[in-house]
């Protein structure tokens, strides 16, 4: 089905207003949501949303937006959710963030002008080359862009201006669901899976378009507590076994091929990402991530191997290790309802992409909504260079994305 009249986009207005807002989340906050900054956006989408007539949406007291388009069918249509994340990533700033629409773009490096080191290379940027004649949306060169997860926030809400002012487009009941939190690991702590009440959703936070994810690694946290020996060092001789250099040992141990800058595609990583301590004690957080989650266990098996390996030569030191589950490959739960993925991989189509099934090395929202009970793969958003000064989208991927979301309403509804 076509709709009855040319849409007229709203997602790039759209996304150059929300980037705008500092919506940054922080690792370390033990605060929920990490940064109140965040529910800056969350309530002008409230607004946004009332505005447009979607009467209950809402901010709840964990920074989550709901809302509801009403189903305009008489069919009865599963519910379905889209989702986005408010927030942006703590790795560099989104203070302050100047975006810059490139038109036409023509296979150019782009410099960026507050920091001309910033240059986005075609060379290095591979996607671009589906970009000419695109109208491409960077930052400035000092802060990253927040195309993700900005551009699948914009996206949705297009879509809802789009669904109430084409009534042709004809679907069940769409659920909203905007979170915090989702780049520090914690984005649907707080979801209220009853009252979204939907039977599949779909996360808008991905790269090319086209791409489809039903696939995420499965992760889990490891920490390596070192105890060592502390001696005065005006008399440590015989004595001393530092726990910062036992932990520094363990870390240059662990094999190149198995660490994140030495494996690509299905391979899985043991990643140091924070170590900590002094002489007597010391601590290493690592995560662990592989697409076969059967090899969580031996990937924790190479670090403990690798301490008692290293702390042979420590006789009266020792460690403990303790993993903690994060989460898991939403793959397994996706291949229960392989409607789920097909309609959207249709929508896709529709919009005359070519619809990509891809696994993402990584994890969404959707991977921990999987196992809360809502099925929730990832349809693409557009966004690339994600967490970097050089992050861009371009407007007409988004325009896709936008597309992709209505066909997929229509197709629920058309099965139904």
């Amino acid at each position: 089905m076509s709709f009855n009249s040319p849409l007229s986009f709203t997602v790039t207005d759209r996304f150059l207003r929300y980037v705008a807002i500092d919506t940054q989340s922080d690792p370390t906050s033990v605060t929920f949501p990490s940064t109140e900054k965040q529910k800056n956006l969350s309530r002008l989408l409230v607004d946004e949303l009332l505005a447009m007539g979607v009467h209950d949406a809402h901010l709840d007291e964990f920074g989550y937006v709901y809302a509801t388009i009403p189903s305009n069918t008489n069919k009865q249509v599963p519910v379905i959710c889209f989702c986005s994340h408010v927030d942006t990533a703590p790795d560099c700033s989104g203070a302050n963030v100047k975006p810059i629409v490139h038109k036409n773009y023509q296979g150019q490096d782009i410099i960026l002008p507050d920091d001309n080191t910033q240059v986005i290379k075609l060379a290095e940027h591979p996607d671009l080359k589906n970009q000419f004649g695109h109208d491409v949306i960077t930052a400035s060169g000092t802060t990253l862009l927040g195309a993700d997860n900005k551009a699948g926030v914009a996206e949705i809400m297009d879509a809802c201006y789009q669904l109430i002012n084409h009534p042709e487009i004809k679907h069940g009941d769409i659920r909203i669901l905007f979170t915090p939190d989702e780049e520090v690991g914690h984005g649907v702590d707080h979801v209220d899976i009853a009252k979204l009440g939907a039977y599949a959703a779909y996360t808008i936070d991905g790269e090319s378009a086209g791409n489809m994810e039903n696939e995420t690694f499965s992760a889990d946290g490891a920490r390596l507590i070192i105890q060592g020996v502390s001696a005065h060092p005006g008399f440590a001789k015989g004595k001393m076994e530092s726990a910062i250099k036992i932990a520094g040992e363990i870390i240059a141990a662990l094999p190149d091929e198995l660490s994140p800058e030495h494996t690509e595609a299905m391979q899985g990583f043991v990643h140091p990402v924070s170590i900590e301590g002094h002489i007597e004690t010391a601590g290493i957080d690592f995560i662990i991530r592989d697409f076969d989650e059967d090899n969580l266990k031996s990937h924790a098996e190479v670090i403990r191997k690798t301490a008692n390996k290293v702390l042979k030569r420590y006789p009266n030191s020792a460690y403990t290790l303790t993993i903690s589950q994060q989460y898991r490959n939403m793959k397994n739960v996706l291949e229960q309802h392989p409607e789920i993925v097909a309609n959207a991989m249709e929508a896709i189509n529709r919009t005359g992409l070519t619809a990509k099934l891809c696994s993402i090395r990584g994890g969404t929202d959707g991977s921990r909504l999987s196992f809360m009970g809502l099925p929730c793969p990832n349809i693409f958003a557009g966004e690339h260079a994600f967490h970097s000064k050089q992050e861009w989208v371009s407007v007409q991927d988004m325009q896709k994305a936008v597309e992709t979301i209505l066909h997929l309403c229509m197709i629920w509804e058309e099965k139904a």
